[in-house]
């Protein structure tokens, strides 16, 4: 609610309820009608199930002060989720991943969105492996596919952006044990589980969060990555 300025009135409004019941359902955890839960997720942004669970979906602990959603794969993943981090309000984006075709070829427009952020004034980072490396090589055994090659065909798409001021594209030869997309306060990490393709693997939603550490940790790791990179021309 916050991360989208709005407060308990303008979300009632939004949702056709007042603000007093807003209040509650924060304060209180009461569970909206399904029919305010849709309300209030189209504002949002985001899925029902990642504002209220059901009684058999609640963990045994209480959750600490991280907000973070897990989709069991990345078909899961609500479309709009992959692009909003780099359209949002953000000063940096940043990819840690092999190769990315999917996030690439999930919307025509994505160069020319990051085109557009870069002018802005938007930090666009754009860490890809290298097809070259061993541990390129050794993904793709463990997957069954031809890693290099896509890495080649991701860095033929994004060639456009090679050398656009505010971009800056980067080989690393880092084992992965996620994919990264991150902007100031979201990130998607795609889990990589040996034997198990990418797209089969769980998508972490995280959300910064005041005392929260996990987001800080995952952005740690594309920093390591980063720095060990070498710039691609």
């Amino acid at each position: 609610m916050h991360a989208a300025g709005l407060n308990p009135a303008t979300l009632g409004e939004a949702a056709q309820v007042d603000a007093k019941t807003v209040e509650r359902w924060i304060r209180d955890g009461r569970i909206p009608r399904a029919y305010n839960q849709w309300a209030v997720s189209k504002v949002l942004k985001v899925e029902p199930s990642y504002l209220w669970q059901s009684p058999a979906d609640l963990p045994t602990q209480s959750p600490g002060p991280q907000e973070s959603h897990l989709y069991a794969h990345r078909g899961l993943v609500p479309h709009h989720l992959w692009t909003d981090l780099v359209r949002g309000p953000t000063t940096s984006f940043s990819v840690l991943v092999y190769a990315g075709l999917p996030w690439f070829e999930v919307d025509p427009g994505v160069l020319d969105c990051l085109r557009l952020r870069a002018s802005e004034g938007v930090r666009i980072r754009l860490a890809l492996g290298d097809p070259d490396s061993p541990v390129v090589a050794r993904r793709g055994e463990e997957e069954g596919i031809d890693m290099a090659a896509r890495v080649r065909n991701s860095l033929r798409i994004i060639e456009p952006l090679i050398g656009h001021p505010g971009i800056e594209v980067r080989l690393h030869a880092t084992t992965l044990y996620a994919s990264l997309y991150i902007s100031d306060t979201d990130l998607l990490a795609n889990h990589h589980i040996l034997g198990t393709p990418a797209a089969q693997a769980p998508v972490l939603h995280v959300r910064r969060s005041p005392g929260g550490f996990q987001f800080d940790r995952y952005a740690r790791s594309f920093e390591i990555a980063w720095h060990d990179a070498r710039t691609y021309e």
